[in-house]
């Protein structure tokens, strides 16, 4: 028996985590740089998001899970006998896989019989969702710890997150764009498209206006595909999404329509998440994209 343990930037719903028997270790949220509260538990994803909406010109940051976090979660499973599979966000993005590797280093002389695996995602919110998911539905089906860890490292290079921002501003202050870039992008009205691959976002293209944008985002997907001649029938999906929720669910219904369009039989489902504080602090309150996977067994 092992129990899978990922930190909060996956953002998946409780549910989710209680389906799959998920452990998540929260990162922690602060306003003011002096008190910080536990991204769910302590402050609601809603409750960030309205927090920016309300104070746009207050910048929230994150601060990862620390060494004892990690080790409370970890303890907790060690004796009950069981190992543990860590699944943690990207380290180009934050330092959760040193906490957790360092609870490990901490832990393992006292629980020699039980191993501890502390896997660095290269990906962070949603599609670090879909990618500790995988791993959820291979434990349930019966495949042994070292076959997960192995095809969760083939799988994780192949994660891709296709999105868009509501401007430039978050961009701008946590340093992801060049300044003079932004300037002009506020003068013009011009949204940025963004991709995050190998643990890192870039920058994809421009358009003008949030509806573009969003109608670009998708089209972005589907030139993912057909230009690397992938098939979408082996992938995962996820839609996420920040504020506004309404905003959320018809991006999914017209990304759904789009890929039925394009390619002939298509009927993957495709989950929507919440978009949670620890890319939310670097993109403001309206990211809203699509997260993207290889499944681990397309069948």
């Amino acid at each position: 028996m092992f129990q899978i343990v990922t930190d909060g930037s996956c953002d998946l719903e409780q549910a989710l985590v209680e389906q799959y028997q998920l452990h998540v270790v929260p990162f922690y949220i602060t306003k003011d740089g002096l008190t910080h509260q536990k991204e769910k538990e302590d402050i609601s994803v809603e409750e960030f998001y309205q927090f920016m909406v309300d104070h746009i010109d207050v910048f929230p940051k994150t601060s990862m899970p620390s060494v004892q976090d990690y080790m409370r979660v970890f303890e907790s499973i060690l004796e009950n006998k069981e190992d543990i599979l860590c699944i943690c966000i990207t380290t180009k993005f934050s330092g959760s896989y040193n906490s957790a590797l360092t609870a490990k280093q901490m832990l393992e002389a006292h629980y020699p019989l039980q191993r501890i695996t502390i896997i660095d995602s290269t990906v962070n919110t949603v599609l670090q969702g879909l990618l500790v998911l995988e791993a959820g539905k291979m434990r349930l089906n019966g495949y042994e710890y070292a076959e997960v860890i192995e095809k969760i490292e083939m799988i994780k290079e192949t994660g891709r997150i296709f999105f868009t921002v509501g401007n430039f501003e978050y961009l701008i202050h946590g340093g992801r764009i060049g300044k003079v870039a932004g300037v002009a992008a506020k003068t013009l009205g011009i949204k940025p498209l963004i991709v995050l691959r190998d643990g890192e976002i870039f920058a994809s293209g421009v358009t003008r206006g949030r509806e573009k944008s969003k109608r670009k985002v998708i089209e972005n997907v589907i030139d993912y595909f057909q230009e690397n001649h992938l098939n979408p029938y082996d992938y995962a999906f996820c839609v996420g999404y920040g504020y506004d929720k309404k905003e959320g669910e018809v991006f999914q219904q017209l990304l759904e329509s789009s890929l039925k369009e394009k390619f002939s039989g298509f009927n993957e489902p495709i989950f929507i998440q919440h978009i949670g504080a620890t890319i939310g602090v670097h993109t403001g309150p309206y990211p809203i994209g699509v997260g993207l996977i290889k499944k681990y067994n397309k069948s």
